[in-house]
């Protein structure tokens, strides 16, 4: 299926239906009156998140959508019918917004949650409602009002616990494909992946988590730049981010700081909010000699910066359960883990794109343990009392 995450809409509410201008005329009954009805309401647009569908495909094939027009009035005191409501099932995460203005309208993150984006017209009184005792003919009737017209622009955030971030090639297909049964597709060349991949995690006590494989970001993706500028909104909402730091590019040159330091500064720049979200710094294809070679060099520049580092190899499956366990610290137990971050003496293992940068604290200088005056001087004075007795 092909996955698409935002498309244009134009959606148009029933108009209400006309009131009638309708007479009683019928044997034996001598100046009957009016008897006109009312028109009914026009049918409302709606939108509704549910999660049978993971991408708005079928708005790109269909972007136009009309509900009907109530029924105009009738005589003998008959109302026109109202019309039903136009119920469009959207994916949950989608972002609704108005495309002339860009007003955000909803966001529908939850499921079963509704939205009204194009109200019906409300139907017209019919003469039967104008009859006074100054005017017992009224020859006139309200017209139905016109429902809303409007062009929408919806866009599509996915909901995920976990987001796997990094450059292109940097492992992110394959460890998905390793703790979930995600399959997709996995080739030892850059930007093999081209649509966000979602995956559910299962992990202890029967507890569970969403994780999503973004296409690899480079230098410049929060300015257009490759693939990864497209789906930088999928990470918006979550809840903790998997950076992995491919190990084996410095045989083409690549050094691993730089495209840390590069990936961090896009997060940055997309969204301030997005460089705050918790942030776990993996080391990656371990299972390679020329890794294996870089990664004290590796370790010695983030032990700098006090970042924590996990180790792991996606194709051997080398480190996964510490993966797990630090990603479930931060979605199970979220207040222990900022008591621990405020630790200073332990090396952090959860940064942020904002702190990934922060340069590291001046060492202290090392000096001699010096007991207190106070104690020193009672300890002195007891020896003198024990010399004295």
């Amino acid at each position: 299926m092909k996955f698409v995450d935002e498309v244009r809409i134009k959606v148009k509410a029933g108009d209400g239906g006309n009131g009638a201008v309708a007479f009683r005329r019928e044997k034996y009954v001598d100046k009957g009156g009016p008897s006109g009805g009312d028109g009914g309401n026009g049918g409302s647009v709606v939108l509704k998140a549910t999660e049978q569908l993971t991408t708005l495909l079928d708005f790109r094939y269909q972007q136009h959508y009309r509900a009907k027009n109530g029924q105009h009035g009738m005589g003998s005191d008959m109302n026109g019918a109202g019309s039903d409501d136009l119920v469009l099932e959207a994916p949950v995460g989608t972002v609704v917004r108005d495309a002339a203005t860009g007003e955000e309208l909803v966001d529908l993150s939850v499921p079963g949650q509704t939205f009204v984006v194009a109200k019906g017209g409300r139907g017209g009184l019919g003469n039967i409602n104008f009859a006074t005792s100054t005017r017992q003919t009224p020859r006139f009737a309200q017209d139905g009002t016109p429902g809303e017209e409007r062009e929408l622009l919806l866009e599509l955030k996915l909901l995920a616990d976990v987001g796997i971030v990094g450059f292109p090639n940097a492992g992110k297909s394959t460890l998905i494909s390793r703790v979930s049964r995600a399959k997709p597709k996995v080739a030892d060349y850059p930007f093999t992946t081209l649509v966000p991949n979602l995956g559910v995690v299962p992990y202890k006590d029967r507890r569970s988590f969403v994780m999503a494989d973004i296409p690899g970001l480079i230098e410049g993706a929060s300015e257009g730049a490759g693939l990864g500028h497209q789906f930088l909104r999928h990470v918006e909402r979550c809840r903790v981010l998997v950076h992995l730091v491919d190990l084996s590019g410095v045989v083409e040159g690549r050094d691993p700081v730089k495209d840390f330091d590069a990936i961090n500064t896009e997060l940055k720049k997309y969204s301030a909010a997005l460089a705050q979200k918790p942030m776990i710094v993996v080391a990656n294809k371990l299972d390679l000699p020329d890794a294996r070679e870089a990664l004290p060099k590796f370790l010695s520049a983030m032990a700098k910066r006090r970042i924590g580092l996990l180790e792991l190899s996606g194709a051997t499956g080398q480190g996964l359960d510490g993966l797990l366990d630090a990603c479930a610290r931060v979605l199970f137990s979220q207040a222990s883990l900022k008591t621990r971050a405020r630790t200073a003496d332990a090396p952090r293992t959860i940064v942020t794109a904002e702190t990934a940068f922060r340069a590291p604290r001046p060492a202290e200088a090392s000096k001699p343990a010096r007991k207190p005056a106070a104690k020193a001087k009672a300890k002195a004075k007891g020896k003198g009392v024990r010399a004295r007795a």
